[in-house]
């Protein structure tokens, strides 16, 4: 959600409704946006898929905001499906990584999901950063565990783009933020060619 608004996709005014403050869920604020049903909104998740269209200079991009919740796995696929990359969404914060990561961790499954489904471009953004202090050490470690992980899926590691995020604060989403002076930038390299950015 918090993307969608830096692009331009929600207005100023949308974002500001005070009902997501008043149903509780506050932290949910950019999230919330993105869920059109009343039940999404009062569940605080996501159930349908919801599409948001962009226009880079180069690209015309349509966001596919997939539930991740597995209630509602069947509109992850649906989701996934039509999707030429990825953005996996993993959360930094202490114990919800290893808990997304554990065997039967949702991480893991919307991974093997994604390249099931034929989605062989995939970013990583290790979000709540900011939970982490901007922990450079539990991102590399998350880095680590990520690349293991998604190469037995059948990803290549080195072709995924690994961004440190916050989403509730909008670090590297659109633009480079001062909290993580340690993040360099991401590269990667595909059979294209090796390319690099700072931010998703």
């Amino acid at each position: 959600g918090h993307m969608i608004y830096k692009c331009g996709g929600i207005d100023k005014r949308t974002i500001e409704k005070k009902e997501a403050a008043e149903l509780g869920k506050g932290s949910f604020k950019y999230a919330w946006v993105l869920d059109k049903l009343k039940a999404e909104r009062e569940r605080g998740i996501t159930i349908d898929i919801a599409l948001w269209k962009f226009e880079t200079p180069k690209y015309n991009v349509t966001v596919i905001d997939a539930p991740g919740h597995r209630d509602f796995i069947k509109n992850m696929i649906t989701g996934t499906s039509q999707a030429d990359c990825a953005i996996l969404i993993i959360a930094g914060g202490t114990g919800e990584f290893e808990a997304g990561i554990s065997k039967d961790g949702q991480t893991r499954e919307h991974a093997l999901l994604a390249f099931t489904l034929g989605v062989r471009q995939l970013i990583v953004a290790v979000n709540k950063m900011d939970t982490t202090k901007y922990s450079e050490e539990r991102f590399h470690e998350i880095v680590k565990e990520t690349s293991n992980f998604i190469k037995k899926v059948g990803f290549n590691p080195k072709s995924v783009a690994f961004v440190p995020i916050s989403g509730w604060h909008g670090d590297n989403m659109i633009e480079p933020t001062a909290n993580m002076p340690w993040y360099k930038g991401w590269e990667k390299e595909t059979k294209a060619g090796k390319s690099s950015g700072k931010t998703l």
